[in-house]
């Protein structure tokens, strides 16, 4: 007669052990951390190599003495930082003003071109118009129009300030971009969730409020990032105005010193700055594909 051992089962008794994983995984877990390592260190050392040669490649040319004293100049660099610096607060403001506008203007711009019945064709034809016109529009040109035209007509009442007029440039071209962003997002929300909506009670005005559009949002946050870290970068073409921002400090004492060190300094302070956002909006973005992959909601 075989007697059968009894295994405690119970959760005490597992807390009380804990998990001992199998042999076989923590060869496999091993496998895996020896093949990071290696891949880290592949990485590393392509990219150690790549940059030796890129170096030698650059510092051997035969025009890179002259290339370094006119764009890499350490005095010119030394007197340009403070001044770029202090224009760069400019470009700040710009980006925080113009980026809570963006957002409003387009929201809008795409409700109306969501907007349904023949009753709202023509603030739907006004809105698709105006998406494509300044999707259309390169933004150097719409500047020029807005910073130069606008003071030419001499208008009682209407500023001829460049920040002001640039900053409104900006909004008009970028409010095109955001706007087709939000109604991307807008039309990838199931019409059940509005049908779900509305069988609750719900009027449209509430159902697009409190349902479709914060679905929208959410799936939309990491291309409105990038409008965004477009628009932080754009806001330095202000300066065909003549406001003094980061890029007008840096072209004032080239007018005056020939040395192009100060638009290095200008692009690289704009580079620091842009950078934490781009970082920002990869990480939202993995976020939100890890928690999709999960099944989670987007």
């Amino acid at each position: 007669m075989t007697v059968r051992k009894e295994e405690p089962a119970s959760d005490e008794h597992d807390a009380a052990d804990g998990y001992v994983p199998s042999q076989r995984r923590l060869d496999r877990e091993r496998h895996k951390r020896a093949r990071a390592r290696r891949a880290t260190a592949i990485g590393a050392l392509s990219t150690l190599v790549t940059a030796v040669v890129l170096y030698l490649v650059v510092v051997n040319a035969p025009g890179w003495p002259r290339t370094k004293e006119t764009f890499f100049d350490a005095g010119y660099a030394r007197e340009a930082f403070p001044k770029v610096l202090e224009g760069l607060w400019l470009n700040v403001r710009l980006l925080l003003i113009c980026g809570v506008a963006v957002l409003v203007f387009g929201m809008l711009i795409a409700v109306a071109r969501t907007l349904r019945g023949p009753v709202f064709f023509p603030l739907r034809f006004l809105a698709a118009a105006y998406t494509d016109f300044f999707r259309g529009l390169p933004l150097i040109i719409n500047l020029m129009i807005v910073v130069l035209g606008v003071p030419a007509l001499r208008l009682q009442g209407v500023t001829v300030d460049p920040v002001l007029l640039g900053g409104t440039a900006l909004t008009l071209t970028y409010s095109a971009y955001v706007a087709e962003v939000f109604r991307a997002g807008i039309e990838s929300v199931h019409p059940s969730q509005r049908a779900a909506a509305r069988s609750l009670g719900l009027s449209n005005r509430q159902a697009l409020r409190y349902v479709v559009l914060p679905q929208a949002v959410r799936r939309q946050v990491p291309p409105l990032l990038n409008d965004l870290v477009s628009l932080q970068k754009d806001t330095g073409l202000v300066s065909i105005g003549g406001a003094v921002d980061a890029v007008r400090a840096a072209d004032i004492i080239v007018g005056r010193s020939l040395n192009y060190t100060p638009y290095i300094v200008a692009g690289l302070v704009f580079v620091a700055l842009t950078i934490p956002m781009t970082r920002f909006t990869d990480w939202v973005t993995a976020r939100m594909d890890r928690r999709q992959a999960q099944g989670g909601t987007a």
